[in-house]
Formats: C-alpha cells, sequence, structure tokens
C-alpha cells in the first residue's frame, strides 16, 4: 500500500533549512589563517536545521565538522594533532586559560602561532562536558578562552547561562579578538547575518497564527531570555500583555 505524501517539505541540501527558510543567500564564506575544527556531537548534528555548527563552518572556508563523541582514537583529528605547521588549542572556558581578552597582541602571536588549529565542542554543555572527559587526546590540548561580555542572540534555544554563546557567536569572538591581536585580517561584519536571519525565520514562524507553536496571548516584542535554568519549557519567553 503507497501513502500518498502531499505538500512534501523541500530541504536545501547546502544549509539543511526547508527551502522557504534558505539562508544560504546570507553564506559568504571567507579565508582564515586559523582552522577551526568543528566537533560536533551526534546529536546536535541530528539538529542540523537549527544548528550553529554547520552554519559556522558554511561561512569559514578554513574549517571542517567531525562528528562523533569520543575523540581519543579518531584518524583525523590524531593527524590534525600531529601536523608540524601548526598549534592545536581546544576553546573552552576555564580561569587558567590563555585568555584572549587581556592578551596583548604579542603574547597571542607568541602564544598560538602562524597557523593555529583551533578544536571546539559542539554540543549541548553536558554533551560537550562528556566528549572532553572521554577524549584523552583533547584533554591534553592548551586551553584558550575568551571573556565574554554579551548575551546570546539565541533565544529560540535554551542556555545553561544568559552568557553562554552559541558556536558561531564563539568563533564570530574568537575571530576579532584574534584580529585585534593581529594574527587574523579578515572582515567578520557579515558573519552572523545567517544566524540572524535563522532567528528571524523562526521568530516569524512561532508569531504566525497558522503556526502550532504561535502564542497568541504574547506581545510582538521578543525579550531575551535571562531565566534560563528555572523555566527550561519555554524556548522563547514574551512580554505578556
Amino acid at each position: 500500500m503507497q501513502v500518498e505524501i502531499k505538500n512534501p517539505r523541500i530541504t536545501c541540501y547546502k544549509c539543511m533549512r526547508p527551502s522557504s527558510t534558505c539562508i544560504c543567500k546570507h553564506i559568504s564564506p571567507f579565508q582564515t589563517k586559523t582552522r577551526f575544527i568543528i566537533l560536533m556531537h551526534p546529536k546536535e548534528y541530528k539538529k542540523e536545521k537549527n544548528g550553529t555548527g554547520h552554519m559556522t563552518d558554511l561561512q569559514l572556508e578554513n574549517s571542517e565538522i567531525i562528528v562523533g563523541v569520543d575523540f581519543t582514537n579518531n584518524n583525523r583529528v590524531n593527524e590534525i594533532l600531529t601536523k608540524k605547521d601548526g598549534c592545536s588549542f581546544l576553546l573552552y572556558p576555564g580561569k587558567d586559560n590563555f585568555n584572549l581578552s587581556i592578551s596583548k597582541s604579542s603574547e597571542i602571536n607568541s602564544f598560538m602561532g602562524k597557523n593555529p588549529h583551533i578544536f571546539i565542542l559542539d554540543g549541548t554543555w553536558p554533551c560537550a562536558r562528556k566528549m572532553l572527559k572521554l577524549s584523552k587526546n583533547l584533554q591534553k590540548l592548551k586551553r584558550v578562552s575568551f571573556d565574554n561580555k554579551i548575551k546570546s542572540k539565541f533565544i529560540i534555544k535554551q542556555q545553561p547561562e544568559s552568557l553562554c554563546l552559541s558556536t558561531i557567536e564563539s568563533v564570530y569572538t574568537v575571530l576579532n579578538l584574534l584580529k585585534e591581536g593581529d594574527l587574523e585580517h579578515c572582515e567578520t561584519k557579515g558573519f552572523l547575518i545567517p544566524f540572524e536571519k535563522m532567528i528571524e525565520y523562526q521568530l516569524e514562524y512561532i508569531l504566525n497564527p497558522n503556526s502550532k507553536n504561535y502564542c497568541p496571548a504574547a506581545n510582538r516584542v521578543v525579550i531575551p531570555k535571562d531565566m534560563y535554568k528555572k523555566n527550561m519549557e519555554r524556548n522563547v519567553i514574551f512580554e505578556q500583555e
């Protein structure tokens, strides 16, 4: 027995979004000295539509995605780690890390080298912690971090804290700090446009009366989330009338 599917949703196989909300026209990849290796948790890989790891990779010419949980014996990861033409680092928060926000240009260049490779754990915070706990090769890497002074614009997704950033926002911040340190000379002005467009599409859907997630009692003014842990059931907080 054949089942007829009416009005099947057409997906863009580049950005992995429905064709009606495709963000490809906003993608403008550029070259960087730094190579970004996005270690993506399998659960995050399945959520490519709203995941920013895939979007980050599309925006960068010098990047790649490796999917997994334990990278201890991952051939590609270990191949990168043993390269002689670049130093590898892990972007991860921590007080004892090399802080890009407070380091001078000479310190950044001396620490990072000419062709740094930065590994990024792409997944929820619990998933990221598990990935690091299992991956003994990543535990040995020097870690870099930054002082985050902005609130994430990823208001359609729960974050552990208000200052936690998505993958694309983190890379954007790192690139700008490396530019200040004279290690990068790329133009990052439009780097977040695909991300911002994705948020716009999602909000239009939520505010659409024909949407199953429509909130009729909500005002059209969207307030960025502040209460992250206490209100886990809501993805977007609206100002009530």
